[in-house]
């Protein structure tokens, strides 16, 4: 009885014995194997004929997953809001899809924790008799109750009162906050900078977390966050538009007077996201979150885009926490050119 060792394992065989024999006693597969005896490779037809003899030494190996098991993103610390926390950090909106279904399919594929929904007479109601929250999980999703639409403070403070009793009433967590919307014209959506200042205090009067609208204008966001908003949302640009962020220069100073003493204040980018690549932009800038909407809702391919934009808020957030490299005129090599054998054009 030969000894033999099978993957540095001493073993014994009735003799005679092939590597075919061997991988029947063994109870394996030939076709998902492969053999090597005394560091030479046994093709798979050879193994009946392939004698193995005292003292020989076998491997055999298969293929296994990659890795030493699942390999995880480093941990990052979860989005505060006021009294709200959240793993993820992209919100979106309901509106502008062509059927709840797709809307509900599009939230689950965005991985959203939050999602904002207007109020309107008869807003919660389609033509057919449909409830937009038969369509929304709201065991899972915190409801942002919008004030999309409103051209004054007094307007965006009815509307938010309006949309407390309404989500007290269904005993959803978004009862006690709203993301305040005070327009301008309804050309441009530009928000109304003077009435969303007053709307915004307010509403923190009223003892609502507000997570507010705002332009690109530093200043302002400073003020607003003064008059105590849980959060300041710049829009990356134009309501809808798609242009994505057209001043990035004026959200870092945002960002850098909001978290000015509290680096952990919220900041997330609301509007104008067209794709993807914007909402890693504005995540990489070092934003807390994306707000969006028709970038989705109005894509080709709504679904497709919706994983896209979970994607790539994971993507910006990971580049940004990770740190880029700096900018540079000139190549910088990423070989080392130290050590190099010399060639014939050497000197």
């Amino acid at each position: 009885m030969p000894k033999i060792t099978v993957n540095d394992e001493p073993k014994t065989f009735p003799d005679p014995l092939t590597v075919a024999d061997l991988l029947n006693h063994l109870g394996k597969d030939a076709k998902k194997l492969a053999v090597e005896v005394n560091r030479a490779v046994v093709p798979r037809t050879d193994h009946p004929a392939r004698a193995l003899r005292e003292g020989d030494a076998v491997e055999i190996v298969t293929l296994v997953g990659g890795g030493s098991g699942a390999v995880e993103p480093p941990s990052d610390k979860p989005l505060k809001v006021g009294k709200f926390v959240f793993s993820s950090r992209l919100f979106t909106g309901t509106g502008k899809y062509t059927s709840y279904p797709l809307m509900q399919q599009c939230m689950d594929a965005s991985g959203c924790d939050v999602t904002t929904v207007a109020v309107r007479r008869e807003r919660l109601i389609d033509k057919d008799g449909k409830s937009i929250l038969d369509f929304l999980d709201l065991k899972r999703l915190t409801i942002l109750p919008n004030t999309a639409g409103c051209f004054s403070a007094d307007d965006a403070i009815r509307h938010a009162r309006l949309a407390r009793e309404l989500l007290t009433n269904l005993e959803n967590p978004g009862a006690d906050w709203v993301k305040l919307e005070c327009l301008a014209d309804k050309r441009t959506l530009l928000p109304d900078p003077v009435d969303t200042l007053k709307a915004t205090e307010q509403l923190v009067k009223d003892g609502f977390t507000v997570l507010v609208y705002t332009s690109d204008d530093p200043v302002l966001a400073k003020r607003l966050k003064e008059a105590g908003a849980a959060s300041v949302m710049p829009a990356g640009s134009p309501i809808g538009s798609g242009q994505g962020i057209l001043n990035p220069n004026n959200i870092r100073i945002c960002l850098e007077y909001l978290k000015e003493n509290d680096p952990d204040y919220p900041v997330i980018v609301d509007a104008g996201v067209g794709t993807a690549s914007d909402v890693s932009a504005a995540m990489e800038l070092g934003c807390d979150g994306v707000l969006l909407n028709t970038a989705i809702a109005s894509a080709k391919d709504p679904l497709r885009m919706a994983w896209a934009m979970r994607y790539a808020t994971d993507a910006g957030r990971l580049a940004y926490l990770a740190g880029r490299i700096p900018k540079r005129l000139y190549a910088n090599a990423s070989s080392p050119t130290e050590g190099m054998i010399a060639g014939s054009g050497s000197k």
